[in-house]
């Protein structure tokens, strides 16, 4: 009986990354303390620890592996798509790139993925603000996490950013590095946005206000036409 509620958990529930373990024991031990201080405050604890565990969720993807494509780097609201020039710490130059970005609320997925597999060829932190993340000017001022890949095609960039609540980046890659895409390689928290940087001469495949699904949502094609994709299970 209690094996087969536990299965039921299971599938309701997707896993729950590592990085969460800390936070959701924090969060259950003050539940408990305050439970014994005052229940009705115990209870708005373990809402607040069942929502810890909720923000941790890492849910396994079908990742199309065709290295033409740009996948999605996170679950998120598609914010722009437009011309922007990179993050000078990036050193790809001063002209424009094509730009797309996925703003992450605090109800999102927010484990990151690699948009392009590849080499990792430079991870850059940048200290700043803490301004709302939707903002355009947040790319510029917030505190910021970059990497550039060199994939078969092109070079890809993609930034973690922090928000207005967000006040931790984590990046689990580094230079030299081989990913493969859709691959994990960070997260942020709580609440935060992507950008990603591509060539001028790629094909779109987003619009703003689109809902993206990080590491299954194509955002952009660099080169070719469609072949037949492969997909794995990540």
């Amino acid at each position: 009986m209690l094996s087969s509620v536990f299965d039921s958990i299971r599938k309701f529930m997707p896993p729950i990354h590592r990085e969460g373990y800390p936070f959701i024991a924090i969060a259950f031990v003050a539940a408990l303390l305050l439970m014994l201080l005052w229940e009705p405050l115990g209870w708005v604890g373990l809402i607040l620890t069942v929502y810890v565990t909720y923000f941790f969720r890492d849910p396994i993807r079908v990742v199309p592996t065709d290295e033409r494509l740009v996948l999605s780097p996170a679950d998120g609201l598609v914010t722009a798509v437009d011309l922007a020039v990179p993050p000078p710490e990036l050193n790809m130059g001063v002209e424009p790139r094509r730009r797309i970005s996925i703003f992450l609320s605090v109800f999102n997925v927010h484990v990151n993925r690699v948009p392009v597999g590849g080499t990792i060829a430079r991870v850059v932190y940048t200290p700043g603000k803490f301004l709302n993340a939707d903002l355009d000017k947040a790319s510029v001022d917030n505190e910021r996490n970059s990497l550039v890949i060199d994939s078969t095609y092109a070079q890809v960039a993609v930034v973690q950013i922090a928000g207005l609540i967000a006040r931790r980046i984590v990046c689990w890659v580094g230079e030299g590095d081989v990913a493969l895409p859709g691959s994990r390689f960070g997260l942020i928290r709580f609440g935060s946005r992507l950008d990603v940087y591509i060539p001028v001469e790629s094909t779109t495949q987003v619009a703003v206000g689109q809902t993206a699904v990080g590491g299954e949502t194509v955002l952009a094609q660099l080169v070719g036409g469609y072949s037949q994709t492969v997909f794995r299970s990540e």
